[in-house]
């Protein structure tokens, strides 16, 4: 296909990631953009509790029964936005990243293969660490920013206090594109501060279905809302005169940030987010390689594998690899290099995903996110291409902080254990780790937070029909070493060595003062830290 068709379909394209603290309606807001989208025809709830439906987009049944996400999956739809060509609208690719804190190193993944995030803040609670981690990592990637202030139809924070929260705690300028029109609690509808036209939203019953709009100017708002209209006037007014208008040089640079008020749950504000991602968040771009030159997104196909999955239709035992499209043409059945093993990747079982379903891709370009069934060799962080050959960097892995040894419960599941712990390693669910003192009957698992190991026992009985048990380790961190210094290592009080599934060396540490005397002691040993979660 001619890079001149490819580059059309880039423009058209925008693949972003929710960011957000627990419990800020992160899944909620998902599952309205897909409303509004007309992908789904009603709202589902996210607690999954009273015969109420889980959202779309959390699909494992330990995610249903708690409310909350705890691992990604991508959304795509169609969304043709005011003034698009309804033949040609924008194609939303949406991944949807874990909601707990314990997931952090699933959701890096996710914002190694998004162009843009939305940050999602609870209006009274304003800025939570979680969401501070996050966006340090999209600072840190060059990934702009839009911010949304989700639950306004409760009680909650001014809009001034909210903006000078973010101001103030991370650097960023909100520039608001709206003004809400009520306090928080009195969720009535929108100034537009580019139109000065009034957005005023209808609920729906149970926020199912779409919130009907009608569109005021000034003075009709005015009469219409009173003290009200006046108030988000006057608020709209004073942003203007301190500069906090919308500028895209600067938000494509990370500097400002523009900010939207909604309610996710009654579907108020919605379709202004979908409008402010088609109309400022960028396309797709070209991506830096290994060698340092950059694959633009009109050379021949390339892209990067960010998630494996299995477990996700218990009709299909099968595993699907995530990979976002960097360059090129993506065609069902052609032939692709995976750069990490040299050899030929048929593409035969090609999808497009939507939540838990999936439908058969044909073609796929820069910016789609595609899932391989049945790619047993591929892993986070591989690259898949078409000559000229290239090699994105690998996805770096995170600094473990809880341990615990795993065993089965009846010697004759040990088959059926191996296989599980070598898929969810595959997956990256939790790091295994082994030793020839532990064996493989008993490996040890590293993981970020404690919730990631009842994703393994669960998935274990689930999928396999395994019962373990999980046993905590005395060990706190995990530092990288090598074969020369892992006798003396394992000499050591308060220090096991261990082999990650990668051949990476681990020496785990009971706690940082075991730590600390070995460095001083023994300062020609290697021990060097692994990536922080908040890097």
């Amino acid at each position: 296909m001619s890079s001149e068709v490819i580059g059309r379909e880039v423009k058209r394209r925008r693949t972003f990631a929710i960011i957000s603290h627990p419990d800020a309606g992160k899944s909620t807001m998902t599952e309205a953009l897909a409303l509004h989208a007309r992908m789904i025809s009603e709202a589902g709830a996210v607690h999954g509790k009273g015969g109420r439906r889980s959202t779309v987009s959390d699909w494992m049944e330990m995610e249903k029964a708690r409310g909350i996400s705890v691992s990604s999956t991508a959304l795509q739809f169609k969304y043709s936005a005011s003034g698009d060509d309804d033949d040609f609208p924008h194609v939303i690719n949406l991944v949807d990243t874990p909601g707990h804190s314990d997931f952090s190193e699933d959701t890096y993944r996710v914002l190694t293969a998004v162009d843009a995030a939305v940050m999602l803040i609870d209006a009274a609670k304003g800025l939570e660490p979680q969401t501070l981690k996050l966006f340090q990592v999209c600072r840190h990637r060059g990934i702009p920013v839009i911010t949304v202030v989700n639950k306004w139809d409760r009680p909650g924070q001014t809009p001034l206090e909210l903006i000078d929260e973010i101001s103030d705690r991370i650097g960023l300028i909100p520039t608001p594109l709206y003004v809400p029109v009520g306090i928080a609690g009195d969720y009535r509808g929108l100034l537009d501060r580019r139109t000065g036209e009034y957005i005023k939203f209808t609920r729906t019953a149970g926020g199912a279905k779409i919130a009907p709009e009608d569109v005021l100017d000034a003075e009709t708002a005015r009469a219409t809302e009173g003290a009200a209209w006046i108030a988000a006037a006057e608020e709209s007014e004073l942003l203007g005169e301190l500069g906090q208008d919308h500028d895209q040089e600067m938000f494509l640079a990370g500097q400002t940030s523009p900010m939207i008020f909604t309610s996710a749950m009654l579907n108020f504000g919605v379709r202004q987010l979908l409008e402010a991602l088609v109309e400022f968040a960028p396309p797709p771009r070209g991506r830096v390689a290994i060698d340092e030159s950059t694959r633009e997104v009109t050379d021949p196909f390339s892209a990067v594998v960010f998630k494996v999955q299995a477990g996700m239709d218990s009709s299909h035992r099968d595993r699907l690899a995530y990979m976002r499209i960097v360059s090129g043409e993506f065609e069902r059945g052609m032939v692709v290099n995976h750069a990490q093993t040299g050899k030929p990747f048929a593409t035969k079982y090609a999808q497009a995903v939507f939540g838990r379903d999936r439908a058969t891709v044909d073609t796929a370009f820069p910016g789609d996110v595609v899932g391989l069934v049945n790619a047993m060799a591929l892993a986070p962080g591989d690259t898949l291409y078409l000559d000229p050959k290239v090699q994105f960097p690998p996805i770096p892995s995170f600094a473990p902080e809880h341990f615990s040894s795993l065993r089965v419960t009846t010697a004759d599941k040990y088959k059926q254990f191996r296989k599980a712990i070598d898929q969810l390693d595959a997956e990256g669910v939790v790091q295994v780790l082994r030793n020839d003192l532990r064996g493989d009957a008993s490996p040890v698992l590293a993981a970020v937070g404690p919730m990631q190991f009842e994703v393994v026992t669960a998935r274990m009985k689930a999928e396999f029909n395994v019962d373990t048990i999980i046993e905590p380790l005395g060990y706190s961190l995990a530092r990288r070493t090598d074969e020369a210094s892992a006798p003396e290592l394992t000499k050591q009080r308060g220090v096991e060595v261990f082999t990650r599934s990668d051949g990476a060396i681990l020496a785990l540490f009971s706690d940082k003062w075991r730590l600390q005397y070995i460095e001083k002691e023994h300062s020609d040993l290697v021990l060097e830290p692994l990536v922080a979660a908040a890097d």
